[in-house]
C-alpha cells in the first residue's frame, strides 16, 4: 500500500516508478478516486453541520411552543441523504484501496532496468565448478532407490516427491545445519510459526489479493496454507509499535511451504525443482529505514555462507526491474550450480521490501524521545531452500563410480556416521 498524500504531492515520481515495471500511468485514476472521495467527505461534513444547525432550531422552536415539523422533515431528509453519501464514500474508499493494494512496490534506484531475467546482473561468483555436467538429481535419486516420484503421484498427483533412507535424512540434516548456522552464527532467533494463516496476514506481506491463485486455501475454515514462512514471521510485528532499541529483529524458521504453481504450467516438471510442497529455512528481518540496505547485504551474505560451508558453487545476481517481485524494492537471487542442468538455478531470493509490507500490516516503531511513529522496513530471504540444496548436493557430490552421493563435511555431524549415500 502507498501513502495517498505522497501520491498527491509527487504523482510523477510514482508513475515513473511503476513505469519501470512496465505499468502505464496509475496516478490519474488514483487521484480521480481520491478527489471524488474527498468531495463526498466534504459534502458529508457540510450536511452534518447543517443537520446539527436544524436540530438545534427544532429544540428552540419546541421550547417556545411552536411547530417544528418543517425542520424535523428537513432533518429526516438530510439523514437519508447522509446515509447515501456515507455509502458512496465507502464504495469510493474501497475502490481506491483495491487499486492501491494491487500496485507493486517502487523499485530502488540501484535496480537495473530490464524486461525479464535476461536483464539480471551478476554481482559475484563463488566456488570452483568441479562437475560441469552429469546426471540430474532425479536420475541419481531413483537409481539409489530413495527418490520416488511415481508413488508420490499415486497419493498426491504431480509435483510431489517421496524421499527415503539417506536422502530423507540428508534433507533433515540440511535444515538442521541451516538453522544452527543462522541462529548460532548470524544472530537470528528460531521460530516455529503457524502453517495456516488468515487473509490479513497474506495481505500484509503482499500475497493477497494479487496472488490468490498461487495459494492453497482451506474449504472448511477461513485459512490459507503458507506459501513461505515469510508470511507468519513478518506478521509477528503486525499492528504493533516497536521501540527503536528493539530493532533489528531477526527471525528464522524451518517449515514446509505450499504453492499451487498456477503460473508455472510446463516449467520444471521433472524432478524436485518446482513442487507443490517443499521445505525452506526462511530469514526475516525487521529494521529501521536507514539500516535496511545494510541489512539486505548482511542477509544475502548469511544465505551465501551456508552454500560456502557446503562447498557448493554459486553466483549472486541483482534482479532487474522486470524480474523483481511484487513487494520488493530490490532483490538478490543466489543461484547454485547444477551439473544435471549445466547451469545455475535459484536457491535463494533475498528481498528488501522497504516500508511496503509495514504499511499494509501497520507495523511501526518509535524513536527514542519522539512521539511520532514511523513504519519499519521488512526484509526476507531463503536461508536457503532445503529441497534445492538437496538437489545441489546430490548433483555436485555424485560419485559416477558407484552412483552414490558423498556427504558434505559440514553435514556429517547430522548424518549419524553416514559418509556416503549408496543404493538402498
Amino acid at each position: 500500500m502507498f501513502d495517498i498524500r505522497a501520491i498527491r504531492e509527487n504523482p510523477e515520481d510514482f508513475d515513473k516508478g511503476w513505469a519501470r515495471r512496465g505499468l502505464e500511468a496509475q496516478t490519474p485514476a488514483i487521484l480521480k478516486l481520491d478527489e471524488e472521495r474527498r468531495a463526498v467527505q466534504t459534502q458529508l461534513q457540510e450536511l452534518q453541520a447543517k443537520r446539527n444547525e436544524e436540530s438545534q432550531k427544532i429544540g428552540e422552536i419546541k421550547k417556545s411552543g411552536g411547530d417544528a415539523q418543517e425542520q424535523m422533515d428537513a432533518v429526516a431528509r438530510m439523514k437519508d441523504e447522509m446515509v447515501a453519501l456515507e455509502e458512496r464514500e465507502r464504495t469510493l474508499a474501497e475502490s481506491l484501496n483495491q487499486h492501491l493494494a494491487g500496485l507493486p512496490n517502487i523499485l530502488n534506484a540501484q535496480v537495473p532496468d530490464g524486461e525479464d531475467e535476461s536483464g539480471n546482473v551478476e554481482v559475484r561468483k563463488w566456488g570452483e565448478i568441479k562437475h560441469k555436467s552429469g546426471p540430474d538429481h532425479g536420475e541419481i535419486g531413483e537409481a539409489l532407490g530413495q527418490m520416488d516420484f511415481e508413488t508420490a503421484a499415486k497419493m498426491s498427483g504431480a509435483r510431489f516427491t517421496l524421499l527415503s533412507g539417506g536422502l530423507a535424512r540428508m534433507e533433515r540434516a540440511l535444515a538442521q545445519f541451516f538453522l544452527d548456522t543462522h541462529t548460532g552464527q548470524h544472530g537470528f532467533t528460531e521460530v516455529s510459526p503457524p502453517l495456516l494463516v488468515r487473509d490479513n496476514a497474506l495481505f500484509g506481506t503482499g500475497q493477497l489479493p494479487k496472488f490468490a491463485e498461487d495459494l492453497f486455501r482451506s474449504k472448511e475454515t477461513d485459512h490459507w496454507l503458507i506459501p513461505t514462512s515469510e508470511v507468519p514471521l513478518t506478521n509477528i510485528v503486525a499492528d504493533s509499535i516497536l521501540e527503536e532499541d528493539e530493532l533489528n529483529k531477526r527471525f528464522t524458521a524451518f517449515t514446509p511451504c505450499f504453492r499451487s504453481e498456477a503460473g508455472s504450467a510446463g516449467k520444471d516438471t521433472r524432478g524436485m525443482l518446482r513442487q507443490h510442497q517443499f521445505y525452506k529455512v526462511e530469514l526475516v528481518s525487521i529494521t529501521t529505514p536507514e539500516e535496511s540496505q545494510n541489512e539486505h547485504e548482511y542477509m544475502t551474505q548469511c544465505a551465501e555462507k551456508v552454500l560456502q560451508l557446503l562447498e557448493l558453487p554459486y553466483r549472486t545476481v541483482v534482479l532487474c526491474s522486470g524480474d523483481t517481485g511484487f513487494g520488493a524494492t530490490k532483490t538478490y537471487d543466489i543461484e547454485v550450480w547444477l551439473p544435471g542442468q549445466e547451469t545455475y538455478r535459484e536457491i535463494s531470493s533475498v528481498s528488501n521490501c522497504g516500508d511496503f509490507q509495514a504499511r499494509r500490516m501497520k507495523a511501526r516503531f518509535k524513536r527514542k524521545g519522539e512521539k511520532n511513529t514511523e513504519f519499519v522496513h521488512t526484509l526476507n530471504g531463503s536461508g536457503v531452500a532445503v529441497g534445492r540444496a538437496l538437489i545441489a548436493v546430490i548433483e555436485n557430490y555424485y560419485d559416477p563410480a558407484d552412483g552414490g552421493v558423498f556427504v558434505p563435511e559440514v553435514l556429517k555431524p547430522y548424518m549419524g556416521g553416514i559418509e556416503k549415500i549408496t543404493k538402498s
